[in-house]
C-alpha cells in the first residue's frame, strides 16, 4: 500500500510538469497527453541602411541625412542629392545610396534658410543681397532648360532655384577660383542657385537626372533638421 502510495504521489508530480523538448515546450493536458505549444522565436532587429560615402570626406550633417534618406527609404527608389551648406559641398548618390560624385559648389550670398516672397518672379537685379538665399528643404528635382537654352537640373522651380554649371560670366566674381578654394568660406556669391563645376555637371548631375525625377535634400544651416525634414531622425 505505501508503494503504491508513493507511485500515485509521483505521477501527481509528474502531471504538473511541463515536458521539454529541443524544439519548443509541450504540456500535459487534463487526458494526460502532451499538448502542442508554439515555441517563442527571438524577433530580430534589422540593421539601419547607410549611405555610402566611399571614402569622400563629408561632414556629419550630411551623412546624417543620407543615412536617414536611404534607412527611411524617402527618395522612394529615385537617385538623390545633398547639398550641404556649410561645407559648400553636392554629393550626388544613386537610389541606392552608393556615392557617385562629389563636388564643391557656389551658393547664395546670404544666409537663411528661407525664400522670399515671390522671388521666382523677380529680375535678377531687382534681388537684394539680403534675399540671396539657398533655401533649405527636401526638393522633387528634374532636368529641365533656363531661359537662355541651357540645360539645368530644377530643384525649385517655382522660386527660380537651380542647380547647374557654374557661372562664369562676369570675372569679377571669380567664380572658377572660389570653387577651386579648399575652404567654404568664400563660396557664396550666387543668387540662390547652387553652381558645380562644369565637370561635375556633366559626368555626374546630368547622366543621374537622365530620363528621371531625382531628390535634392539641401540641408538647414540656421534651423534644426527635423524642422526642415519634418519625418527626419538619428539613424543611430
Amino acid at each position: 500500500m505505501i508503494l503504491a502510495l508513493c507511485f500515485g504521489l509521483l505521477a501527481a508530480s509528474c502531471a504538473s510538469r511541463p515536458i521539454v523538448g529541443t524544439k519548443g515546450v509541450a504540456s500535459l493536458n487534463e487526458a494526460g497527453t502532451a499538448g502542442s505549444a508554439v515555441e517563442a522565436q527571438p524577433v530580430m532587429a534589422s540593421p539601419p541602411r547607410r549611405a555610402n560615402f566611399g571614402g569622400e570626406d563629408k561632414s556629419p550633417d550630411a551623412r546624417r541625412v543620407a543615412d536617414w534618406v536611404l534607412d527611411l527609404g524617402d527618395n522612394r527608389g529615385l537617385p538623390f542629392a545633398i547639398v550641404d551648406k556649410t561645407d559648400a559641398k553636392v554629393f550626388v548618390f544613386c537610389a541606392d545610396g552608393e556615392l557617385l560624385g562629389a563636388a564643391p559648389a557656389l551658393l547664395g550670398l546670404a544666409r537663411g534658410d528661407d525664400t522670399a516672397a515671390g522671388i521666382g518672379e523677380r529680375q535678377l537685379s531687382e534681388i537684394p543681397p539680403k534675399d540671396r538665399t539657398t533655401p533649405a528643404g527636401r526638393f522633387l528635382a528634374s532636368l529641365g532648360h533656363n531661359y537662355h537654352g541651357k540645360d539645368i537640373l530644377w530643384v525649385d522651380y517655382d522660386n527660380a532655384i537651380s542647380l547647374h554649371r557654374v557661372v562664369t560670366n562676369n570675372p569679377k566674381e571669380r567664380r572658377l577660383q572660389r570653387l577651386a578654394t579648399p575652404t567654404p568660406l568664400d563660396n557664396r556669391i550666387s543668387f540662390g542657385c547652387i553652381n558645380v563645376p562644369e565637370h561635375f555637371y556633366n559626368d555626374i548631375v546630368r547622366p543621374t537626372f537622365t530620363g528621371t525625377y531625382g531628390v535634392v535634400y539641401v540641408l538647414p544651416e540656421t534651423r534644426p533638421h527635423g524642422e526642415v525634414f519634418t519625418s527626419y531622425y538619428d539613424v543611430e
